[in-house]
């Protein structure tokens, strides 16, 4: 496959733009004196759209039709058929028509040149010349992904165009920083650029030139670098590679999945900006060119991401990889790390994975991957939303991991699986359109492993291809996590004062229940931006302070002064849809209720994990001394059971009365549709909590939900020791599925590369 076209350099493009605006054009007189002293220049060659443009005179108000004294220019695009590669020929004649040659595509194998309008049948009459066409201008047509999470609406942010510019008002996430953890994310690309074309890539560190897995050295080497001294520079030396690399990201994940979190792309058509395009990125690279990694570099990854989270205002990290693990919520590395970002205040956003499918077809459930069976994380499943704005054809992919989760501990010989409800909502991730990544080289733009082994993941993005605007389609939960990390960037401008516990809930309560699908496919329902929004904008702002401080009380009203709820719908798509109104909590409790999100719950505390009646105090131990900034890089970790006290205040709705025992062909249960629950919520059901759900003693209040006897779930993936796949990778042979006691089923993951119809 060919590398993407080389463009002008971005001061050209700035320059050409200048001057359009202020030179003149050629009047429909002149333009149809050219046309017809042309005779048959056409040959079949010029597009029909500039043919006519010149003829009539339209071309007045094109970007590409120019006066400059008494002549009239044009700027075009010329596809050739010559063998020679460097179109030697074919330059030189432009120079001798006139013209100047701008920009040189070797994708298409053309130039982009500036000519005098008379010379264009010259030209055309070149046997090395297939095409020419005008240089169109670039218009918004509105990113899909944008129109349909809900994200251009009045209390998020609203599109306006003025002489061809594209301007918008409102939130984008600036300020808020979002570290994706990936194979990496490539700095040059255009969509990253912020208003004044500086990239929006604060940082690139790659950790596996970190050397975690010598298997050679003896001895240890491992240090705990303090900040300011010279181990940490050291450290922090040999994984920076912000410009010391021509490919920062080789394998073409990282950068699209970056891309849908905060693109910013409306140059160019398809427009595919992400949810918080004024974000700042963190790229921190723990997959290879192939997407694979191993355990320690994520770890690792993690670490840097906590470590640097206040210095840099990291506010998400984006996780669109999985691991396979049996190990419960409790023991498992990748749970335990995400666990401690988010106490340090991190809202850590998960993909749920990739295995709803056998590889005959059948729904599988319980498939959901490491570190999104962990109960503190935003576990995102994908939605299919078939190509529209409108959400009334939305459906959950197949292929989106089903829960619950079945990681489990082993209690006196006895495997005790956790059962925990999952995933946590479901987002856009089929068929997105997003940034491609290349070689950040002009003379050597190739293409990522991913568009290499699939070339119409390219070909079908519908983009010019570019070089720095390469675009490529992905799906797959990995690709609907971002849109979830945008929204959460989003929120965190609207408020910064929220907690990553309380955003999750946010998240849910606002969700839109899609029809026919049940708890364990789509969580509280499909993300809603608009809903997530304006809940955000009328908490008040000071609530992670104020936890902290410990001056919020169990119950504490969480409204800002003189605000009130909105109304629990928004209009999505033209049509008036209701939230969801359902929230997990507890790993396996169902809550609902104004008061849940109107008044402080115990359990919005990013330190307290709750979970598998089990209740986790997770304290952040900071680096102190001189010249340290106090409460600003975590040291370590104090973690400790939590206290008795009130997890859920009074008045709070307990949902789950309204299930019943677990039954996949009642529809009951964890098999309840969100949709039904969502309706009777909204009807006024279920049970109003008197006294609210109490720790005391170990034991809490009506802890679970029971799922019946018989449920044929999957044990967990268990693939080779601390690998780690990126999402959207066809996984190798040898998957198992131990509790069915089958051990060769295999999962059908094709839909996360191509997408589902």
């Amino acid at each position: 496959m060919r590398g993407p076209v080389v463009r002008r350099p971005a001061l050209a493009m700035a320059l050409a733009l200048v001057l359009g605006l202020v030179l003149g054009l050629a009047g429909p007189a002149q333009a149809q004196a050219q046309t017809q002293t042309a005779g048959d220049w056409t040959r079949g060659k010029v597009a029909r759209d500039l043919q006519q443009a010149l003829g009539n005179g339209s071309h007045t108000g094109q970007r590409w039709g120019r006066q400059v004294g008494n002549q009239a220019l044009v700027q075009v695009v010329v596809v050739s058929n010559s063998d020679d590669p460097e179109l030697a020929d074919l330059r030189a004649a432009v120079l001798r028509l006139g013209g100047a040659v701008q920009a040189r595509h070797p994708l298409v194998k053309g130039l982009t040149v500036r000519l005098p309008a008379t010379q264009l049948a010259a030209l055309a009459t070149r046997s090395d010349v297939v095409g020419i066409s005008p240089n169109r201008a670039v218009n918004r047509t509105a990113s899909a992904l944008e129109a349909v999470s809900g994200s251009t609406t009045s209390n998020v942010r609203t599109y306006s165009s003025f002489l061809g510019l594209v301007s918008y008002a409102g939130l984008d996430g600036s300020g808020v920083g979002i570290a994706v953890l990936d194979s990496g994310v490539m700095r040059a690309h255009k969509s990253f650029e912020d208003a004044l074309g500086l990239s929006r890539v604060k940082r690139n560190v790659n950790l596996r030139n970190a050397n975690l897995a010598d298997w050679v050295s003896a001895g240890d080497s491992t240090v705990s670098p303090a900040p300011g001294s010279a181990a940490l520079a050291a450290y922090e030396s040999a994984i920076a590679v912000d410009f010391a690399s021509s490919t920062h990201d080789a394998y073409g994940h990282g950068t699209h999945v970056a891309s849908v979190a905060a693109g910013r792309a409306f140059y160019q058509t398809p427009d595919t900006t992400g949810l918080a395009p004024g974000a700042n990125l963190y790229d921190v690279k723990v997959l290879d060119s192939e997407g694979k990694g191993n355990l320690s570099d994520v770890l690792e990854g993690i670490q840097w991401v906590i470590f640097h989270a206040r210095e840099y205002n990291i506010r998400v990290l984006n996780l669109s990889l999985a691991s396979s693990s049996g190990e419960s919520w409790q023991t498992d590395p990748l749970c335990i790390a995400v666990r401690r970002a988010t106490a340090a205040g991190i809202t850590v956003v998960v993909a749920g994975g990739n295995f709803g499918l056998t590889t005959e077809g059948k729904e599988v459930y319980g498939a959901i991957a490491s570190p999104g069976n962990e109960p503190s994380v935003i576990t995102v499943g994908s939605a299919n939303t078939k190509g529209t704005a409108a959400r009334g054809d939305d459906v959950v992919n197949f292929f989106s991991s089903r829960g619950p989760t079945r990681g489990a501990l082993t209690v006196g010989g006895v495997r005790k699986p956790d059962n925990l409800l999952k995933p946590d909502l479901v987002a856009p991730g089929n068929k997105i359109v997003g940034a491609g990544a290349t070689r950040d080289s002009l003379l050597n733009a190739s293409w990522n492993t991913l568009a290499t082994q699939y070339p119409t993941l390219a070909s079908d993005s519908g983009g010019s291809q570019l070089f720095e605007r390469t675009l490529m389609q992905l799906s797959g939960t990995s690709i609907a996590a971002p849109a979830v990390s945008g929204t959460v960037a989003l929120m965190l401008q609207a408020n910064p004062g929220l907690t990553p516990p309380l955003i999750k809930a946010i998240l849910q309560y606002t969700a839109q229940a899609l029809p026919n699908a049940n708890l364990l496919q789509q969580g509280a329902g499909l993300l809603n931006v608009d809903g997530a929004v304006a809940l955000a904008k009328v908490l008040r702002t000071d609530i992670a302070s104020a936890i902290t401080a410990g001056t919020l009380a169990p119950g504490a009203p969480l409204l800002a002064s003189g605000k009130s709820l909105p109304p629990p719908t928004s209009v999505l798509g033209g049509q008036t849809q209701k939230w969801s109104r359902v929230v997990f909590a507890g790993g396996n409790q169902v809550l609902s209720g104004d008061v849940l999100v109107s008044r402080h719950q115990a359990i919005w505390d990013p330190r307290l994990t709750w979970a598998s009646g089990v209740v986790k105090r997770t304290q952040p131990v900071y680096w102190s001394g001189p010249g340290i900034a106090a409460n600003t890089y975590v040291k370590g970790y104090v973690e400790t059971s939590a206290p008795n006290q009130t997890l859920v205040s009074p008045l709070v709705v307990n949902a789950k009365t309204l299930l019943g025992a677990s039954s996949m062909a009642g529809k009951t249960g964890v098999f309840t549709p969100t949709a039904t629950l969502a309706g009777w919520l909204g009807a006024g059901s279920g049970v109003t909590l008197a006294s609210g759900l109490i720790l005391s003693e170990g034991l809490i209040l009506s802890e679970g939900l029971i799922l019946s006897e018989g449920l044929i779930l999957s044990e967990g993936l268990i693939l080779s020791e601390g690998l780690i796949l990126s999402e959207g990778l066809i996984l190798s042979e040898g998957l198992i599925l131990s509790e069915t006691g089958l051990t060769s089923v295999r999962f059908r993951t094709d839909g996360a590369i191509k997408g589902e119809p």
